[in-house]
């Protein structure tokens, strides 16, 4: 049994996400809770909501958290806003402000 939650339009960078959703894949809930907890890094709130609300809607199918793992997690990107910063003689650069879409998929673990 597989249940998943998304938080889109984050307001940083996929790459940055990706840092820290690597660090929680295939981990038991309770681990993951507290790499989060203790990760240094501003997108770990982000990725802790997603994380919670993906185990609530397991939890919503008759599933325990004891026997839950992260199946998968992802950093897909999501639309780019572009700003215009002003330079020397006239001219003008780009800033790009990044937005990502975070995925985190918890289901059962399986036993061999």
């Amino acid at each position: 049994m597989e249940a998943r939650a998304v938080a889109r339009y984050v307001r940083v960078s996929p790459r940055k996400a990706r840092m820290v959703i690597d660090l929680i894949r295939g981990k038991q809930i309770v681990r993951a809770r507290e790499i989060l907890q203790f990760s240094e890094r501003n997108v770990a709130e982000v990725v802790e909501k997603v994380l919670n609300s993906a185990v609530a809607n397991a939890e919503r199918e008759g599933v325990k958290e004891e026997n839950l793992v992260v199946k998968a997690t992802y950093a897909d990107e999501g639309p780019t806003m572009k700003r215009i910063r002003p330079r020397a003689k006239g001219s003008a650069s780009r800033i790009l402000k990044r937005t990502s879409h975070i995925t985190v998929i918890v289901g059962t673990r399986e036993e061999n």
